[in-house]
């Protein structure tokens, strides 16, 4: 994970350069290892004739279905500005390291570009961890060191094209009142929008989804008004041939939707 410091170069290498000669003199001691960087990549499609269905009577209306996504992808505009707001989902302990994100971002879901923010919900290392991240690729995400996240927060984010090449990315949590925003380049063609919930890549591979339970992304909007989602423009994960994550039909003014753990498709929630 990429996180800021404010030290510089020089120092770094003096640190560096003390920290290996003490581990020579010291052979007994080791070196804390490093956290692997965690990647959220674009969509990795699934094909809708091979890939298992949900267990939900409205299984062939879902648009689409990918290895490492859940949730609502909208395309068919150029979009700039998109908001989203859901609640950080508890994760369950798991014997192995499982990982999940929840975000909302712009491109990725039929292309290589992405700029996103979101929150983590892991179980790593026998122990739940949660953060919040923002990320623009090839780069990894980039911590938010500044908020501190738990089960239960309510989040806001939101996502703009400034017009001169620039987007600002703002991810606020509400029950803490803890606001983080950033001005960054960005370049992709802003094909699609989506609110997803996602099993990240962890050295090169897709991770292993979380049992995250089930949470709520509502109310979301695009380049300033309601989304109008509908069941084509949702899509459910799979992972070792099961279906692992599922998201709900539109709420009724079609602007959120929940998701859930497993292979059951949940309610909406009522808007």
């Amino acid at each position: 994970m990429i996180r800021t410091t404010g030290w510089k170069a020089p120092a770094l290498a003096t640190v560096s350069l003390f920290a290996a000669g003490a581990l020579a003199a010291w052979p007994h001691i080791a070196a804390a290892p490093t956290a692997p960087a965690i990647y959220h990549a674009p969509r990795q499609a699934l094909s809708p004739n091979t890939a298992p269905k949900p267990n939900s009577i409205q299984a062939s209306s879902f648009g689409w279905s990918a290895s490492n996504w859940s949730g609502y992808a909208i395309t068919g505009s150029t979009y700039n500005d998109i908001t989203g707001s859901w609640i950080v989902p508890a994760v369950s302990p798991s014997k192995r390291n499982t990982y999940s994100s929840s975000w909302i971002g712009i491109d990725g879901f039929n292309n290589s570009d992405l700029i996103q923010t979101g929150t983590e919900q892991d179980y790593v290392n026998g122990h739940a961890q949660y953060d919040a991240w923002w990320e623009i690729l090839p780069a990894p995400e980039t911590v938010i060191s500044s908020m501190t996240i738990a089960p239960g927060d309510h989040m806001s984010a939101h996502i703009h094209n400034n017009g001169n090449g620039t987007w600002t990315i703002t991810l606020t949590d509400v029950t803490r009142n803890e606001t983080f925003s950033t001005t960054q380049s960005y370049t992709g063609p802003g094909s699609s929008a989506e609110w997803i919930q996602e099993a990240p890549q962890i050295g090169g591979r897709i991770a292993t989804l979380a049992n995250y339970g089930e949470t709520t992304f509502d109310p979301g909007t695009v380049n300033g008004g309601n989304p109008g989602l509908t069941m084509s423009d949702a899509g459910y994960m799979v992972q070792n041939n099961a279906v692992v994550s599922v998201p709900s039909a539109p709420d009724s003014d079609t602007d959120g939707f929940n998701v859930a753990y497993g292979s059951n498709q949940p309610s909406p929630p009522a808007s």
